[in-house]
């Protein structure tokens, strides 16, 4: 009952089948082989465009190194208060650049709308020199409650953050399981709504250590290579990275992967809708459940053998918890099986 994170399922066989196949033999490095080129074709066909294709190892480098390239001095990043790139980065962000602030900006679920971000800009600008400069907006996708922003709210906050001249940033860790959820082009999803960089995962939904920053605003890719050198996030060996990509892409893959991950996580919700004792903490809207339940009753969970995240509601939901319960996390993965959910769903129901 492996329901702590998508990080702690393995890769998909193909993909590593893939590794192997391109192990031998020669290829330039630094990412200028022919996979390589083949792969960065391939990200252009997807996203209707011709974007920078930068690989990283971790996602954590990848939203680093996009604050990075939008960077100002005493710059002043807009994010959601719950943000990845705000509390869970261990101050990558503010190390990979020069005195970077990440402003929060409120909103319930994990999302914020235009009106709290002009709000905050124009808080920060009311400080004048002393609060620093506005730099950019990030947002989650999906968010850290496991939410999706439409298209229509994300161009609406481009909107606004481009009134003011800041480039807008995706933090799209999950984004295969945002954009199967949401049922639009990864195009509508992103600069087409007003996106001028992605931070593009893969590794929770399949690869070993495929992430990529995806530029489309020319302008920010400009210091790029030498930023990502600069970080050690330059891959000498890239095509093992591409050819993760390749696997992932081929088919249709990565979104068959993510369609099933958010199906096991309806199947984990209606499980735990259905268990005494335990409730829905909000309505997922893909591979992400959270769930409330008391504190004997999540315990007993863990000691049953279910492996979930304990988690510290968000600000904006923490009326939610009770004084004698606690708000954990189920994730789903390409890897969880129905008979998972089946074993999770009579654990639940054996506690209650």
């Amino acid at each position: 009952m492996q329901f702590a994170s998508d990080n702690w399922a393995g890769a998909h066989p193909e993909i590593a089948a893939n590794i192997a196949r391109h192990a031998g033999g020669f290829a330039p490095a630094n990412g200028d082989g022919p996979l390589d080129a083949d792969v960065a074709d391939t990200f252009g066909a997807l996203f209707e465009t011709d974007p920078s294709v930068h690989y990283v190892g971790t996602g954590t480098a990848g939203n680093a190194l996009a604050l990075s390239a939008t960077s100002v001095p005493g710059g002043v990043v807009f994010a959601h208060s719950e943000a990845h790139v705000r509390v869970d980065e261990c101050g990558a962000p503010e190390f990979y650049t020069p005195g970077l602030k990440i402003e929060a900006v409120d909103g319930p679920l994990g999302r914020f709308d235009p009106e709290a971000l002009e709000r905050r800009i124009a808080h920060v600008a009311a400080g004048g020199l002393n609060a620093g400069q506005p730099q950019a907006v990030s947002v989650s996708q999906l968010t850290e409650a496991g939410t999706v922003y439409t298209p229509g709210q994300i161009a609406a906050i481009a909107k606004v953050a481009h009134a003011h001249g800041l480039p807008v940033h995706m933090d799209g860790s999950r984004f295969a399981n945002a954009l199967v959820a949401l049922g639009c082009s990864p195009a509508e999803m992103t600069w087409k709504a007003g996106v001028d960089l992605v931070s593009f995962g893969a590794t929770k939904n399949g690869c070993f250590c495929a992430e990529a920053l995806v530029i489309f605003d020319s302008a920010r890719a400009r210091h790029m290579d030498q930023l990502r050198k600069r970080s050690g996030q330059l891959f000498s060996k890239a095509r093992f990275v591409s050819a993760q990509f390749e696997a992932y892409f081929a088919e249709d893959r990565w979104l068959d992967l993510a369609r099933h991950a958010n199906r096991m996580g309806a199947a984990v919700a209606r499980a735990v809708e259905e268990a005494p004792g335990f409730r829905l903490a909000w309505r997922p809207d893909a591979n992400e459940v959270f769930a409330i339940a008391p504190t004997r009753a999540v315990e007993a969970l863990a000691d049953n053998g279910a492996r979930f995240s304990p988690w510290q509601p968000p600000r904006a939901e923490a009326g939610l918890v009770g004084a004698d319960e606690r708000m954990i996390r189920f994730v789903a993965s390409f890897a969880t099986a129905p008979a998972d959910v089946e074993a999770l769903a009579e654990a639940l129901k054996a506690i209650g």
